[in-house]
C-alpha cells in the first residue's frame, strides 16, 4: 500500500493512510454481544472493518491500477467467507468492485466508477469488535496482469459505464465477478464467478490457472487458460446472476449454487420461478458429475416483506460433514439457512431438464416434484431474520464450530444505486452500511 494518500481525503478515511496493509485494523467499535436467549439462535460477537482507501489498497498490491477511487473505501469482501484453520481467521474475496445502477433516457446502466479495481482474496482476523487485514492477493492472469471485475462479453454481459453513466467502458474477456472462495489442501484456491458462469482454479498467489465455463459460451481473449467443462443450459443464466455459492465436500468435491433460476425458456420464465440449480464438481476427474434442482420458499416466507419471486437468490452453501450442505435463501434484507443432503437419486445431471428444447422447461414447472423432477429436500437450520444484530445482505456464511456459524455481509463497497451516488465532484456519497462480521449461536448441534 501506497505511504501517502492525498488530501482530499476526508476526516473519517485519514486514520488508514501511512499504514502497511498487513497492519490494517478497523477503527469503528462493533455493537455489544447479544445476550443469549434460551433455545434461540443469537449473535454472540459482532466485528467491522474500518475505512480503507480503496486507491491506496488496491495500488499496494498492482501499482498503477486505480488512478482515481472517488472516494470509494475497501468493501465488498463479504462477497463470501471460509475458515484459514486458526481462530477468528477467514479467507474472503470481494466480488467485481464498486458498481452501481443508473437510468439514463429511461434505461438502466451498469457503472464501475473505479474500473481498474481487481479482484482480491483477501485474509481476515476477527480481533473484538474489529475486522483486520492480514493478507491481500489480487486475481491476476497467467502473466500476472490484473483480470478487473469489467464484463466479458458484449451482446451477453451487462455494457460497462464510468461513474455517471455517461461513457462507456470496454468489455475485458479476463474480467471477473468473483463470489464464492474455497481453499484446497494444496494451498490453492476455487472461486466462482457470475459472468460465465465460471468456476475459476487460482494458484495460491492469485495466477488464474483455469477457468471452467459452460459448452458453447465461446470466450476468447483471455490471459489464462479457458475450458468449456460445464454443462451448455448454464448459459441461459440470468444476468448477473451466475454463480454465487460454493462448498468444498470432504473428499475434495465442488458445490457450486446457480446464483437465481435460469432464464429458460425467456427472462419472464427466470423472474417467476423458484428453481434453481445445484452442480457437484469433481477436481480429480475436471468435469461435473451431479447436478441438484433446488427448490426455494415463497418470496413472503424467506423475506415477509417482499413480494417479488425474481428476489430470491441463493448466496452462499457451506459444507456440514457427509454430503450435507446449508443453502442461504435470501432476499437483500432476510435470509434462511436450510440443511441439505445430497443424495444420488436426486441428480439430475444429463437429463431432459438439462436440454434447453425440453418445454416446458425445469425453471417453468409450478410444481417439480409432481413433474417427476427429484427436488432437494431441506429441513430449516435458522431463519436469520429472527435474529437481532444479523445485518442485511449476509453473502458468506462459514462454519466456525459445531454450534455456531461466521457470517459476513456484503456492503457494495459503500455505494447506493441512481445518480445521487457520487456528489458533484464526483466523490462516493457514502452509504454508511459497512463490512460486518458476526459469530451466530445455534440452538443446535449441526
Amino acid at each position: 500500500m501506497s505511504p501517502h494518500v492525498d488530501g482530499r481525503r476526508t476526516a473519517r478515511r485519514t486514520a488508514a493512510a501511512g499504514i502497511p496493509l498487513a497492519l490494517v485494523a478497523a477503527l469503528i467499535a462493533a455493537e455489544p454481544a447479544v445476550g443469549a436467549p434460551s433455545g434461540e439462535a443469537h449473535v454472540i460477537r459482532t466485528a467491522t472493518l474500518g475505512d480503507i482507501p480503496l486507491g491506496a489498497f488496491s495500488n499496494g498490491l498492482l501499482p498503477g491500477t486505480v488512478a482515481d477511487d472517488r472516494g470509494v473505501d475497501l468493501g465488498g469482501i463479504g462477497s463470501d467467507i471460509y475458515p484459514t484453520g486458526r481462530k477468528d481467521e477467514f479467507w474472503t474475496v470481494t466480488d467485481r468492485g464498486p458498481n452501481g445502477q443508473i437510468k439514463v433516457s429511461g434505461t438502466k446502466r451498469r457503472t464501475f466508477p473505479v474500473p481498474g479495481f481487481d479482484p482480491v482474496i483477501v485474509k481476515i482476523r476477527v480481533c473484538g469488535d474489529t475486522v483486520k487485514v492480514l493478507d491481500a492477493i489480487p486475481v491476476t492472469t497467467s502473466l500476472g496482469k490484473p483480470v478487473t471485475g469489467l464484463p466479458d462479453q458484449q451482446g451477453r454481459d451487462e455494457t460497462p459505464y464510468d461513474y455517471n453513466a455517461l461513457t462507456a467502458l470496454s468489455y475485458n474477456p479476463n474480467g471477473l465477478d468473483t463470489e464464492g472462495i474455497v481453499r484446497a489442501s494444496d494451498g490453492t484456491f476455487w472461486l466462482v464467478d457470475e459472468y460465465g458462469p465460471s468456476l475459476v482454479h487460482v494458484s495460491a498467489r492469485g495466477k488464474v490457472l483455469t477457468r471452467y465455463v459452460p459448452k458453447g459460451l465461446n470466450l476468447t481473449g483471455a490471459g489464462y487458460p479457458v475450458v468449456e467443462a460445464l454443462p451448455s443450459v448454464l448459459l441461459h443464466r440470468k444476468i448477473n446472476r451466475g454463480f454465487e455459492g460454493l462448498a468444498q465436500l470432504p473428499g475434495g468435491d465442488l458445490v457450486l449454487a446457480v446464483q437465481s433460476p435460469l432464464s429458460l425458456p425467456d427472462t419472464d420464465a427466470g423472474e417467476a420461478s423458484r428453481t434453481t440449480r445445484l452442480l457437484r464438481f469433481s477436481p480429480k476427474k475436471v468435469t461435473v458429475t451431479a447436478e441438484y434442482a433446488y427448490r426455494f420458499d415463497p418470496v413472503n416466507v424467506v423475506d415477509p416483506g417482499e413480494d417479488d419471486t425474481s428476489e430470491l437468490k441463493i448466496s452462499s452453501v457451506v459444507a456440514v460433514g457427509g454430503d450435507r450442505l446449508l443453502v442461504e435463501e435470501r432476499t437483500d434484507k432476510a435470509a434462511r439457512l436450510q440443511l441439505v443432503r445430497l443424495d444420488r437419486s436426486s441428480n439430475i445431471l444429463g437429463s431432459s431438464w438439462d436440454d434447453d428444447t425440453t418445454s416446458p422447461s425445469l425453471e417453468q414447472l409450478d410444481d417439480p416434484e409432481a413433474s417427476g423432477v427429484p427436488v432437494l429436500a431441506k429441513n430449516l437450520v435458522v431463519d436469520l431474520g429472527t435474529v437481532a444484530g444479523v445485518p442485511g445482505k449476509i453473502e458468506g456464511v462459514a462454519r466456525v464450530d459445531h454450534d455456531t456459524l461466521a457470517l459476513i455481509n456484503d456492503n457494495d463497497f459503500g455505494m447506493t444505486d441512481g445518480a445521487g451516488a457520487f456528489d458533484a465532484d464526483g466523490r462516493l456519497v457514502d452509504s454508511g452500511v459497512e463490512t460486518t462480521v458476526s459469530y451466530v449461536r445455534l440452538p443446535h448441534r449441526l
